[in-house]
């Protein structure tokens, strides 16, 4: 999907930047840039587990008591 305008999603390579996506421009248009640096791997996951971002094994704990209790709750089918 090509884009004339808005967000696309690249790398910096020294005075380069490689993106996703195609623009959709032509080569040699000139446009401007506003940077903004993406959220690491890290970050992305102290926001997305919060407390449990640093502690690994009580997620996976919390994560496999989630599942136990859902399989519980299954009705069986087809019986």
């Amino acid at each position: 999907m090509a884009h004339s305008s808005g967000l696309l999603k690249g790398t910096i390579h020294g005075k380069t930047i490689e993106l996703e996506q195609a623009p959709g421009l032509p080569d040699g248009q000139a446009v401007s840039v506003m940077l903004t640096p993406s959220p690491t791997t890290g970050e992305a996951s102290r926001r997305a587990f919060g407390a449990w971002a640093g502690d690994a094994a009580q997620l996976d704990r919390f994560l496999e008591e989630i599942r136990r209790d859902r399989k519980q709750d299954r009705p069986v089918v087809g019986t």
